[in-house]
């Protein structure tokens, strides 16, 4: 049974996904909404590498998964998550000796692989971007080894969904690599969904399209190599995809992070990508990292826990594993929020309340990290840390908040941030973690204490304010200079008030 978020420990779990060309052992940690991956195994093995011409599984391919299977079921004899979950995908489903791959597996590991339909797997994959993207609202494409499946996601709710037989190996892979050829065959099945599945946003789902992604950053330099909701403008991600199929294996094989096998893949993806821009008409081109197996667990999980904010959640399961206290990050929320809500908004999207929640969380990070280089230890984590549900312009705001809750200096990278962040934004992180460090100081970290002082602003003057017993923690030079330094910043007059 799942445990409330509110009063769990964190769960161990497991999910074993056979897909079409890859087979993967992942554990997770789960802490309330926010899902951690601790370990992550890949074997290439090609299941459906003859599937187009033999209608049944690759012989060496399936020697090779039941190799890594015997091998994860070891694992998980030494791990003991609390669940594990299977899947199996296009490949076993589709062949005709599927059933008896499925019989070897358990009869040798004792894993009872659950062979998903296609509707069943576009269905988990658009709840896996869900879970790394809850305000995902748009088309997702989740490419296997041989199959697409196209899902819609509204409002978090996978959608009408539909699958295609245009993954690399259904398309002639790895050794029939005639551009024109595919070309034609993905334009045929995408005119079976017509204009169905056309919209603004495509999230693209796999190991092919994510190397795409990568290829792009690299071209582009980049400064975070982070995958997860990296986005492309549909010309940038056509472009890249047409460079793609232009290189050779060799050349693609030259490309830091392509393996030898995924070369002989990529050329094939990369040309299903450009058919689902060209014929589809998306504007942006989305990453998820997430996919069907956060989608298997994301489902296993009751309605309460899955309506959390995953950022929020990652945010204050991150601050806990380093001893923050658990109280401060909601009660300094709290006491933020009436000044936080009198600013302009800077986000477009509206997300002052939940960046607002997920740096308070975070106030506490470096607690018990050294002075000296508490803010810049803080600021790579913040910015690199494996959380859900914030995109990379929200990673740069955060990190540059958290860095200004702890000195008054510059925050590091400035190309980094630069390149993610406006100056108004910039200006509005440092706002944020000024003020962060005026609450937790003044209070001395103490929640309930921060309940014995306001901070307001009025016309020209950020002002602080307690009344009877509690104007003495007004007092002190530290305190004057931290509401100082955060009216500064916003152009203001600091002003104590106590009665």
């Amino acid at each position: 049974m799942w445990v409330p978020a509110d009063k769990a420990a964190s769960r161990d779990l497991a999910v074993i996904d056979v897909g079409s060309n890859s087979v993967r052992l992942v554990l997770y940690r789960v802490e309330g909404r926010a899902i951690w991956t601790v370990f992550n195994e890949k074997v290439l093995a090609g299941l459906g590498r003859d599937l187009t011409e033999t209608g049944r599984l690759s012989p060496a391919g399936a020697q090779a998964a039941l190799s890594a299977l015997r091998r994860f079921r070891a694992v998980l004899d030494g791990v003991r998550p609390a669940d594990i979950y299977t899947a199996a995908t296009a490949a076993v489903r589709e062949a005709k000796d599927g059933p008896a791959f499925v019989e070897r597996v358990r009869r040798d590991t004792g894993l009872k692989l659950r062979v998903l339909t296609g509707e069943q797997e576009a269905r988990l994959s658009a709840l896996g971007v869900s879970a790394g993207q809850p305000r995902a609202e748009g088309v997702v494409g989740d490419l296997g080894g041989f199959s697409l499946e196209l899902i819609r996601l509204s409002k978090g709710k996978p959608k009408a969904g539909a699958t295609l037989p245009l993954g690399p190996f259904a398309l002639g892979a790895p050794d029939h690599f005639d551009p024109h050829a595919i070309r034609a065959a993905v334009e045929r099945e995408l005119a079976r969904v017509d204009k169905s599945y056309a919209g603004a946003n495509f999230y693209a789902v796999g190991g092919a399209w994510r190397n795409i992604a990568l290829l792009h950053m690299s071209l582009s330099d980049y400064p975070l190599r982070i995958v997860h909701q990296y986005e492309l403008g549909a010309r940038e991600a056509l472009e890249t995809a047409q460079l793609v199929a232009r290189q050779s294996r060799s050349s693609l094989e030259r490309i830091v992070g392509v393996s030898k096998k995924r070369s002989e893949t990529l050329p094939y993806a990369a040309l299903v990508l450009e058919g689902l821009i060209e014929r589809l008409g998306f504007s942006r081109v989305v990453i998820s990292a997430y996919g069907l197996r956060e989608g298997l667990i994301l489902d296993a999980m009751p309605e309460t826990v899955r309506a959390l904010d995953p950022l929020v959640e990652g945010c204050a399961a991150l601050g806990a594993r380093q001893g923050a206290a658990e109280q401060l990050g909601p009660a300094l929320e709290a006491w933020l929020a009436p000044f936080w809500r009198k600013l302009e908004p800077a986000f477009e999207t509206g997300r002052e309340a939940v960046l607002l929640a997920a740096a308070c969380r975070l106030a506490d990070l470096g607690a018990r990290l050294h002075p000296d280089h508490r803010a810049q230890m803080v600021f790579d984590q913040v910015l690199r840390a494996p959380v859900a549900g914030v995109n990379h312009q929200e990673r740069a705001f955060l990190a540059a908040a958290l860095h200004s809750r702890h000195t008054g200096q510059p925050p590091p990278e400035p190309e980094t941030l630069g390149r993610l962040l406006s100056p108004e934004l910039a200006q509005r992180a440092r706002t944020l973690g000024l003020a962060m460090r005026l609450g937790c100081d003044l209070s001395g970290r103490s929640p309930p204490l921060l309940g014995a002082a306001a901070l307001t602003l009025e016309k020209g003057f950020a002002v602080l304010t307690a009344e009877g017993r509690n104007a003495n923690l007004l007092l002190g030079e530290q305190t004057t200079r931290r509401l100082a330094a955060l009216a500064q910043a916003l152009d203001l007059e600091p002003k104590i008030k106590t009665s």
